[in-house]
């Protein structure tokens, strides 16, 4: 097998990072890679990186549900209304990540995701054409990069929209777990579904063929 590939306790070869624990392991075959298009979902990911930021993603993965439930579902207008009320609710919140900063960036970066939606249509007609072009899949968990052109270019338009939390590193995770990218690697029992996923989306997000969609991965 090769180096990077593990083998799960069900005999299938995942990425060195998806088969364990099983909240991981059902994260990489159900999620990670398959391309998202929905507003809600592409805000959730942008705005869980942020949070993420200094701590491991196991952790935001597995506060992940009462992100949800805290944040109004990641429904861009429901998260732009809130205000010094609910920023105090947040940090009584410790089902999340209690970090006034970070809260108080999820809340600035829906308006900022609003006004995408209202200038392109949606979130994904946004970030899909920024999509780099197809790449041969990586051996080696060292051939997967932490950052590339494409996500310092994407990092770059969201600052200057006004985006906070959204580095080149994060944003290359985003693209890797939105379906942007396929960094599973050669071998990997999922990496053919989800390229089939990638190609049925290409550079058309108005349909989302996505599930619920070393660092390790997030």
């Amino acid at each position: 097998m090769s180096r990077g590939l593990e083998t799960g306790p069900d005999g299938l070869p995942r990425c060195w990072w998806g088969a364990e624990p099983e909240i991981y392991r059902a994260y990489h075959d159900q999620e990670w890679g398959r391309p998202v298009t929905g507003d809600a979902r592409l805000f959730e990911k942008l705005v869980l990186e942020g949070f993420q930021a200094g701590l491991s993603w196991l952790t935001i993965l597995r506060k992940r549900e009462r992100f949800r439930e805290a944040f109004g579902g990641f429904d861009p207008a429901v998260v732009a209304a809130y205000g010094p009320a609910d920023v105090e609710r947040l940090l009584g919140d410790a089902g999340i990540v209690r970090h006034r900063g970070k809260i108080e960036a999820a809340i600035s970066n829906a308006a900022r995701a609003l006004e995408a939606i209202e200038e392109f249509g949606s979130l994904a007609a946004y970030v899909w054409p920024m999509a780099p072009p197809e790449r041969p899949a990586p051996e080696r968990p060292e051939d997967v990069p932490a950052v590339t052109d494409a996500s310092a270019a994407l990092s770059r338009d969201l600052k200057r929209r006004g985006w906070r939390f959204v580095g080149p590193t994060t944003v290359y995770a985003f693209m890797q777990a939105m379906g942007l990218v396929n960094d599973h690697l050669a071998g990997c029992a999922v990496r053919g579904e989800v390229q089939a996923l990638r190609e049925a989306v290409g550079r058309e997000p108005g349909r989302d063929a996505g599930g619920a969609a070393r660092r390790p991965p997030r």
